[in-house]
């Protein structure tokens, strides 16, 4: 698996769900428990979440883990 296509497909994912829900970057990274500025950094691939942020994101957009990183395209 390489690294930077995960990350590429989570970030699409997760910019492409959050739109979905209509719900800003500020309002998700609250629900998330982690800063703006962090999801921002995630969203724009220039970080790489944690197991812990990646389930938190996912129960804040009441989505599956394996939405934001479908197993099945890596």
């Amino acid at each position: 698996m390489n690294r930077d296509k995960i990350i590429k497909l989570f970030a699409e994912n997760l910019r492409v769900e959050r739109a979905r829900k209509n719900i800003t970057q500020e309002k998700l990274a609250e629900m998330a428990n982690i800063t703006p500025e962090y999801l921002a950094r995630l969203e724009k691939e220039k970080y790489s979440p944690s197991l812990v942020v990646i389930a938190s994101l996912a129960k804040a957009l009441s989505v599956s883990v394996d939405t934001l990183i479908p197993v099945e395209k890596l």
